[in-house]
């Protein structure tokens, strides 16, 4: 969803009626720029000092540096070279003095003939490049270049030398200069760009006017300019996008909703009767909320945020019972199919004869919890499809399949998404479309979302959190093993699993890859030349064969990854629940939901290929009993890199929130924002999640004002039309993604 601000009648105009056609063409089909508003809202990505003037005699090693000089010499060398068309190559060799000292500049190849026809000696010209040393002797390589002509050279000098260059987000086809360029022609038209935001809340807060703000991005003259252009343009967007969520807030809540009161002495208390355990303090608070939610005649839109093991899952299921006591029927949906039979599996052992509803032996108060995926069989599909029309069905779990046209509901109440990745609101709309009037929505998530975060990627729901662990969980202590550096500490930690599982527990071994891919040569042969990956990720069908034959064997050792027949898959998770087995190769499919508390041990091979909150959802399937847990990270990475550092982060903490920071500030905002498969263009250009978190809870605060005061916007057309342009935006993503 990008945000375009602003798009009026010239800022609309098509880019090929401005630029060269071919020019457009490659802007449209690699940078996904349209239109002149989107060439302007195209920022530089940096800027490029020429730097203070340097004497030559005084050229500092490896740095960047600009020099003005006069040609001394310049003379073509012909070598030999295999590489070279007709087997011969050519060097340009320049001497150049200010009188101070002297430099050599080296050009190469096809780079030597527009400085061979210009360089002449005598000719004087800026220099701009990097330092190196070679045969002994100072040299600038393909140095850039501006011929100074002209009566007062001096002048010329001092622009050039004290300008910020702008360097532009560019594609192999169209290079950051020619970017520039094709700003600079479209540039006027910024005069006549619509300002989104409210004049009061920008006068208040002294930022720039709009096309001032677009002049100093792509024209400073200083780093002042810079400054205070991405402060007012990190406003438009946190400001365009908290006024889209705000209008969806104050959309949803003047939907009709029924009200789902539970009954007294119906279904959740029966549930709450059976318990073996308290609700911790956290539970009891964030049921409230979801109860009171639930009681009102306004649709419920909350996101649950909890730690792994923090219980949601239990909060989910009694906010379902208590739909379900009031009359209406409730559906979770999870993101894969072993994730979906697992909550079947475990709601339906935590409701004992409650979940045996119509059937001998039910409780009173019981009802049918019935599970949907796309895997199933017809007979299986046909019967939960009938309990759910009919009603029999108080609740079900279910993938995607749940969404499709066929599935209808008697009265659906309630919505529980468990998302690992964020359905689209369109996804959400369809279930909704489900219920008589539109039902209740409870979004959990697993992954702890920095506050900003959350107030960007799920800012249209109400947020409550799970950060206690219920009693009885156990602490897990997290290692670092460096398999390359130390070798041993590999050794011991497959017998550190042999003593959990002769201690009567079970382990799981995770790895990055299946192993059955396709054997592709031009991935090979990337991997080979890329030194951080220089062998490609572990495998789990190599490894599981390596352990059973070998520091293993003798252990039960089985496989799980996504590629699986679902009943296999399910198959083997049943026995690893069921202690059948004693270790698990795997992929990351066990990363959310799986919950076997008799496994304590989890060893993560190439820990550095996956992610920071990745790593912490991993870990969190140990320690779900009353054993303490153990998660080794096996790398081979060495002590000094990046890699290292995150892994050892992941080790020293067990706080979710802390691990969510420190990933968020090491990758880029757009991958945790869910947007990395919008290719060349990130959602927030000049915003920052983590830094400009001031800004977005300002703006959202502004935005709710606003909102409650003037849904339609009537007074404001610029942001009308910007808020159509990020809408357009976000609905064109949401089709390709189908």
């Amino acid at each position: 969803m990008d945000l375009v601000p602003a798009l009026e009648e010239p800022l609309k105009q098509p880019l090929k009626s401005v630029l060269g056609p071919a020019t457009a063409k490659v802007m449209a089909e690699h940078l996904g720029l349209h239109s002149v508003g989107d060439l302007l809202h195209h920022y530089p990505r940096r800027y490029e000092e020429r730097g203070q003037l340097t004497h030559l005699a005084d050229l500092p090693m490896d740095e960047h540096v600009t020099v003005v000089a006069m040609v001394a010499d310049a003379r073509l060398h012909t070598f030999a070279s295999s590489k070279a068309p007709r087997g011969k190559g050519q060097r340009l060799e320049v001497t150049i003095t200010d009188g101070s000292g002297r430099l050599q500049l080296v050009f190469f190849g096809n780079g030597v003939h527009k400085p061979h026809k210009e360089l002449l000696p005598g000719t004087r010209a800026m220099f701009a490049g990097k330092v190196s040393v070679f045969n002994r002797r100072l040299q600038l390589a393909h140095p850039a270049y501006e011929l100074l002509r002209g009566d007062d050279p001096d002048e010329s000098v001092e622009s050039w030398a004290g300008a910020l260059i702008p360097l532009y987000p560019a594609t192999a086809k169209l290079e950051s200069w020619k970017i520039g360029k094709a700003v600079q022609t479209v540039l006027p038209s910024a005069q006549e760009a619509l300002d989104p935001l409210p004049p009061t809340l920008r006068d208040g807060r002294g930022l720039l006017p709009l096309p001032e703000a677009l002049l100093k991005i792509h024209r400073p003259h200083t780093k002042a300019d810079i400054a205070a252009a991405r402060d007012r343009l990190k406003w438009d967007e946190a400001f365009v996008l908290q006024v889209a969520l705000a209008r969806r807030r104050h959309a949803d809540a003047q939907l009709p909703a029924v009200s789902r009161k539970p009954s007294p002495d119906g279904l959740l208390t029966a549930f709450d009767d059976r318990l073996p355990f308290t609700l911790t303090d956290g539970q009891q608070k964030v049921s409230k909320e979801i109860f009171d939610d639930l009681a009102t005649e306004h649709p419920m839109h909350r996101l649950l945020q909890g730690e792994v093991g923090s219980g949601k899952t239990m909060v989910a299921l009694r906010a379902m019972l208590a739909v379900v006591d009031a009359g209406g029927q409730a559906a979770m949906l999870a993101p894969t199919e072993v994730l979906a039979q697992q909550h079947h599996r475990s709601i339906t052992e935590m409701m004992g004869e409650l979940a045996e509803g119509g059937m001998l032996g039910g409780a009173d108060h019981a009802t049918k919890v019935v599970l949907l995926t796309g895997s199933m069989g017809t007979a299986a599909r046909r019967q939960a499809m009938l309990d759910l029309v009919t009603g029999d069905a108080g609740i079900v779990i279910g993938t995607h399949a749940l969404i499709e046209d066929k599935v209808q509901f008697h009265d659906l109440g309630l919505v529980v998404v468990d998302e690992q990745h964020r359905f689209g609101v369109e996804q959400r709309d369809a279930l909704r479309g489900k219920g008589k009037q539109p039902p209740h929505l409870l979004v959990m998530t697993a992954t702890p979302i920095p506050r900003t975060v959350a107030m960007t990627v799920f800012g249209d729901l109400e947020t409550s959190v799970l950060d206690q662990l219920p009693a009885g969980r156990s602490p897990i202590a997290t290692h670092v093993v460096p398999a390359a550096d130390k070798p041993h500490f590999l050794a011991r930690a497959w017998e550190r699993v042999r003593e959990e599982v002769g201690n009567g527990h079970q382990a799981y071994v995770v790895c990055p890859r299946i192993g059955d891919e396709e054997d592709d040569p031009k991935k090979a042969k990337k991997s080979a030349e890329d030194e951080a990956e220089k062998r490609p990720p572990l495998a789990v069908l190599d490894v599981a064969d390596h352990l059973a034959k070998g520091p293993l064997s003798g252990l039960r050792v089985e496989v799980l990854h996504g590629r699986m027949h679902p009943d296999d898959k399910d198959a083997v998770m049943r026995r690893f629940a069921a202690g059948d087995t004693d270790v698990l190769v795997a992929t990351t499919v066990i990363e959310v939901g799986v919950n076997v508390p008799n496994a304590t041990a989890m060893v993560i091979m190439d820990a550095d290929r996956f992610g920071v909150s990745q790593l912490h959802q991993l870990r969190g399937r140990v320690g779900r009993g009353s054993a303490p847990g153990l998660c080794l990270l096996v790398t081979e990475m060495p002590e000094a890199s990046a890699a290292r550092q995150r892994l050892t982060a992941v080790a020293s903490t067990l706080d979710g929130f802390e691990l969510s920071r420190i990933d968020l500030e090491q990758r880029r905002e757009g991958d945790v924002l869910g947007q990395a498969q919008s290719g060349a263009r990130s959602s927030l250009r000049v915003l920052a999640v983590i830094e400009d978190e001031e800004i977005i809870a300002e703006a959202r605060e502004e935005a709710t004002t606003l909102v409650t005061r003037d849904p339609e916007l009537t007074d404001l057309p610029g942001l009308r039309t910007a808020l159509d342009a990020l809408l357009d935006e976000e609905r064109e993503q949401y089709l390709e993604k189908g």
